[in-house]
């Protein structure tokens, strides 16, 4: 039985899937912030990456003891953007076992895709919306787009303090529309979300963990972050505390993404760029 891994050294999270020809084996998550501060320096701070780089030691320790036979580790958005990011995947190839691979906005769109829609059944045309840390992510069946803000670059850029004033949230929504304003429309018979944000926002707003959300659901959920500060926001019994530093900037994202593309309710599924990595090495065995 071939057992693989894919780990996604994201702007906020390290995340992690092992999966063999039976399924899943174990997922994992660990926010780390490696991403912070990239908008503004340009580089990975030291702090980021020694925040990061044990976490990526316990990833390859995890990755032997399952048996992983294969394994393949993509960077995203902070890396992207970051000029010493080399010197960070030297590392990483030391602790993890595998180089990281830098891909595009447009490949990690395509990733997410195959991995949230995979045994999906909703109304067509899909569209799957990837809120990272630094970008957000669209994809249809024909086109993919990735969009240089997430809910890292939006709180470092608008919504530095908390509670947020209502100057401050107007002009953090005013960003995230202005810049999906300019992509071109398209026809959304289901909305799917994926990464943190978006599988944050139902329990955020009901405090279950349900599978869908409603555009007035998110709405609600941003007015409620607004009102609170990092440490308030830290103790909702539903939200992973690593969060909630960026979380309404998240929220705020997903708010403006159902404006945009007119979708009154949002899917949420796990399922996203880990399981297109998966598939991958799996389908090339």
């Amino acid at each position: 039985m071939t057992r693989v891994a894919a780990v996604d050294i994201g702007t906020n999270s390290m995340r992690m899937l092992i999966a063999d020809d039976g399924g899943e084996v174990g997922r994992w998550e660990v926010v780390t912030g490696l991403g912070r501060g990239v908008d503004r320096s340009g580089v990975l701070s030291d702090a980021g990456m020694g925040a990061t780089l044990p976490v990526l030691g316990d990833y390859g320790q995890l990755m032997d003891r399952h048996g992983v036979t294969r394994r393949r580790a993509i960077a995203t958005s902070a890396s992207r953007d970051a000029a010493n990011r080399e010197v960070f995947f030297d590392m990483v190839e030391e602790t993890l076992g595998v180089r990281p691979e830098l891909i595009t906005g447009t490949q990690e769109a395509r990733l997410a895709y195959a991995g949230a829609t995979a045994g999906f059944s909703g109304p067509g045309p899909w569209l799957v919306s990837d809120i990272g840390g630094g970008s957000t992510e669209f994809v249809t069946a024909d086109t993919a787009v990735s969009v240089d803000i997430g809910s890292v670059r939006l709180t470092e850029r608008a919504l530095p303090e908390r509670p947020a004033t209502g100057h401050r949230l107007d002009e953090a929504r005013s960003l995230v529309t202005g810049l999906l304003a300019a992509l071109e429309p398209v026809l959304v018979g289901s909305l799917i979300g994926v990464a943190g944000t978006w599988t944050e926002l139902p329990g955020l707003a009901t405090g279950r963990d349900e599978p869908t959300i409603t555009a007035s659901a998110v709405t609600g959920v941003v007015e409620m972050l607004a009102g609170l500060t990092v440490e308030e926001t830290a103790r909702l019994p539903t939200l992973n505390p690593d969060r909630a530093g960026v979380i309404l900037g998240g929220a705020v994202i997903a708010e403006a993404v159902m404006g945009w593309c007119h979708a009154p309710l949002a899917h949420v599924t796990v399922h996203d760029t880990l399981d297109g990595v998966v598939m991958g090495l799996l389908a090339s065995v």
